[in-house]
């Protein structure tokens, strides 16, 4: 058995019972309870060991260890704060991540029955069983704290976790309340993306079943990252070794923040790609202060509902949120939200994530995929083009063991902005036309002998190309006159003003041979784009001026 001095709460048993045992709702939560003390107590590893079958688990660490009287007077003292003489760090300069001093309650929210064994360097084991059917009992009776006493702990039953443990705490967790549902993988990658001082501090180790939990816990998530800013160069190293040998990384874009604002805020090719595993849990951009999470998802708090949110996510540190001020919410699972420093962060964060959104939608246009339909920094008829070029693109994607493949890929991203404005103009030939053609048909507006001439050419050159192909079918869905006439023969039948250089017959003549250059797939020069689409704009109102008639 450990020593036990008759250890009891230092609490009303009915304020524990509302305050703690209700108020930490995801296993993460107290999970990371267990983690942030061990940091705390200065461990240098955590074990963590999960038997999801038997329902139970153990924290263990190799922290400083408390003695009887802090035990009693500290961990059993709710409310009772490491900080309360001013100190921010520990014995070896680390943050201290606790703060109300409740942290410890959310052992009793996650378990039946909480082992807790505890030891400081060359002492004995202390310790107690906190059994939540007896503490039920406890408070039905209305027992004051004094009078419900811990029970011992079986040293026996945990031989296999205090064999060589020379100094620190174990925590046995035993049938836990609504059973472990994850799977070591799924909670590894948790870990790793939660407990960040974890992987930024050597001095500081998690295990999981006496498996390391390391960067690689994160490789499919920084092997799917596109595109990532940095922000006041953090040393983070999930973005120096990771991210940036991502085989999907297009830009990294460094930001020098004036607020003391560090990490990196990434984006994933699809959004799919932030769904962990098989649960509903997706990453997020996420505010960590002094390392420690603080609020998932902050990105909530300042809400676009731009298609951009659903690419991203990231790690936001922000220190200065740790101050004398107490602005963390008692379930640790956020910050006060009406917090005036808060909100200034949010204010900064919201210009941060304004300017990335901009990033974002131009450089996914430049590696050829849909960028940001709500930003307006090209029309919408050039974004849908470039849409349509993407699609299309991807079906001459070489595979990735093609020799070629590169140099295929950088012709196809040649095309590009020759496609944005090529695809569009077409698209406005074809509907101008085309309603030409069936304004002309529904008026019984007559040809000119001149536009005979032209349908009995087209039809006799097209009888040719089609004995030469050995082509039997009908190309046209009307075979009629009007299907074999461009706009400069359409224009002359509906618009025949003689005389008159502001017309649609002259704005046709003009756009014939840009048009027939377009229709062969020609790239355009530059002066060609720009009469192109002049003359089209006047051409485009005459037509519309024209429909409206009666």
């Amino acid at each position: 058995m450990a020593k036990n001095d008759q250890f009891s709460f230092e609490i009303s048993l009915s304020v524990l019972n509302h305050l703690g045992r209700n108020l930490y709702r995801s296993f993460m939560t107290v999970l990371g309870e267990a983690i942030s003390n061990s940091w705390d107590a200065d461990a240098k590893n955590v074990w963590i060991y999960i038997n999801k079958n038997k329902n139970w688990f153990v924290v263990k660490d190799d922290g400083d260890g408390m003695s009887s009287n802090d035990f009693q007077n500290k961990f059993l003292k709710i409310g009772y704060s490491k900080r309360r003489g001013g100190e921010v760090t520990t014995k070896t300069g680390r943050h201290f991540i606790g703060r109300k001093g409740i942290g410890k309650l959310a052992l009793l929210s996650c378990a039946k029955r909480i082992s807790v064994l505890t030891k400081t360097e060359n002492g004995s084991y202390i310790g107690g069983v906190i059994d939540n059917s007896g503490l039920d009992k406890a408070i039905k009776n209305d027992l004051t704290p004094d009078k419900y006493k811990l029970s011992n702990v079986d040293l026996k039953k945990l031989r296999k976790y205090t064999n060589k443990h020379k100094k620190g705490t174990i925590i046995y967790f035993e049938d836990t309340n609504d059973g472990i549902k994850n799977s070591v993988t799924y909670l590894k990658k948790l870990i790793a993306l939660y407990f960040r001082f974890s992987l930024l501090d050597e001095n500081f180790n998690i295990y999981v079943d006496d498996e390391p939990v390391t960067l690689d816990q994160l490789d499919d998530l920084a092997n799917n990252t596109q595109l990532v800013w940095k922000l006041n160069e953090p040393n983070d190293p999930f973005v120096d070794e990771k991210i940036a040998k991502s085989p999907a990384l297009h830009k990294t874009i460094s930001r020098n923040e004036k607020k003391q604002v560090k990490g990196f805020i990434a984006s994933v090719s699809k959004p799919s790609q932030l769904k962990i595993m098989t649960t509903e849990e997706r990453v997020s951009v996420d505010l960590f202060v002094n390392g420690r999470l603080r609020e998932k998802d902050i990105l909530k708090h300042i809400p676009t509902t731009r298609v951009v949110e659903s690419y991203l996510y990231g790690q936001i540190h922000f220190d200065d949120l740790d101050d004398k001020v107490d602005r963390f919410a008692s379930s640790r699972e956020g910050i006060v939200a009406n917090d005036p420093k808060f909100k200034k962060f949010l204010e900064v964060l919201r210009k941060i994530i304004s300017d990335i959104m901009e990033d974002w939608d131009v450089a996914r246009r430049e590696i050829n995929q849909d960028g940001d339909p709500d930003n307006q920094r090209i029309s919408k008829r050039e974004r849908k083009s470039r849409e349509l070029f993407n699609v299309v693109s991807q079906e001459y994607t070489l595979p990735k063991n093609s020799e070629n493949k590169g140099e295929v890929d950088r012709w196809v991203g040649e095309l590009a902005n020759d496609a944005q404005f090529n695809f569009s103009s077409y698209a406005e030939c074809f509907i101008s036309e085309n309603l030409m053609r069936r304004y002309i048909q529904e008026r019984q507006i007559a040809l000119s002998s001149v536009a005979q001439a032209e349908v009995t050419k087209l039809r006799n050159r097209e009888v040719d190309n089609k004995a030469a192909g050995n082509v039997n079918i009908d190309l046209r869905q009307n075979n009629d006159d009007l299907s074999f006439l461009d706009m400069t023969f359409l224009a002359k039948a509906v618009d025949p003003q003689r005389g008159n250089t502001n017309t649609l017959d002259t704005d046709a003549k003009e756009y014939r041979p840009i048009r027939d250059a377009l229709a062969h797939t020609a790239l355009l020069t530059d002066q060609a784009k720009i009469r192109l689409t002049s003359v089209y704009e006047n051409m485009k109102a005459r037509v519309k001026r024209l429909l409206s008639r009666p």
